[in-house]
């Protein structure tokens, strides 16, 4: 089975670019599912329904999404193998910039909004950098130069990734990404990994602590000075 994972900033237009990718790929005859990550409620997965695409939905609440997302991918690749899919498309929350939900052998797309400031590639991590696919959407709200600017800024922090401006109202370079899906690689589970490490989530607060006084604190912690360390047995 071919798998697709599409990560992003929050109301970049993932599930926009997807349904008209997705719709593509229909035509194309190929047979997809969704699994929807989000972490406290989402209705995404009637807009993909709309189209006949089967949906999963996953709520993480507690965890972080992209943790939660890795944690499931065995269920969610036997899901889809039930519904006969032979592209899974697995859509990550976009919780926090740090996020790498990203294994060797899918495909990686990275959703970007271009209104969301000219700084904003350097500012998020891995779901960008090891991006197969850059999808920047809402470029028709800025201007031609700002457009140029974004696009150099992708390609300081990920040169090899290919760059393609959609527009999840219209539809505009939705079929560029669909056959970018097509040309996505086999993914045999046993021997996936990710290609970078994920955030670390291992502290007091991840479990539950609610008192701010640092001597309260086990776990990876990092000061505000840039020092790093473990606390704890």
């Amino acid at each position: 089975m071919r798998m697709v994972i599409v990560a992003g900033t929050p109301g970049s237009g993932k599930t926009a670019v997807l349904t008209h990718s997705l719709q593509s790929i229909t035509e194309m005859g190929l047979k997809s599912a969704v699994v929807k990550i989000d972490c406290l409620y989402t209705d995404d997965d009637r807009k993909f329904a709309k189209i006949g695409v089967p949906t999963k939905v996953g709520l993480s609440m507690d965890m972080c999404p992209d943790h939660y997302a890795i944690y499931n991918l065995e269920e969610m690749i036997d899901w889809a193998g039930e519904n006969q899919a032979e592209l899974l498309v697995v859509e990550t929350a976009g919780l926090c910039h740090r996020c790498a939900p990203f294994t060797v052998n899918s495909l990686g797309v990275c959703v970007i909004d271009a209104t969301s400031g000219p700084n904003t590639p350097l500012k998020v991590g891995p779901f960008l950098s090891t991006a197969d696919i850059a999808v920047i959407t809402k470029g028709d709200m800025i201007s031609q130069a700002e457009r140029e600017i974004f696009r150099e800024r992708i390609l300081e922090v990920n040169p090899d990734c290919k760059i393609i401006e959609a527009n999840g109202l219209s539809g505009q370079g939705c079929a560029e990404l669909a056959d970018e899906f097509m040309k996505s690689h086999e993914v045999s589970l046993d021997q996936e990994k990710l290609r970078h490490s994920a955030p670390l989530a291992v502290c007091t607060l991840c479990v539950g602590e609610t008192r701010v006084n640092k001597k309260h604190h086990r776990g990876i912690l990092r000061r505000i000075d840039g020092f790093q360390s473990y606390e704890g047995e």
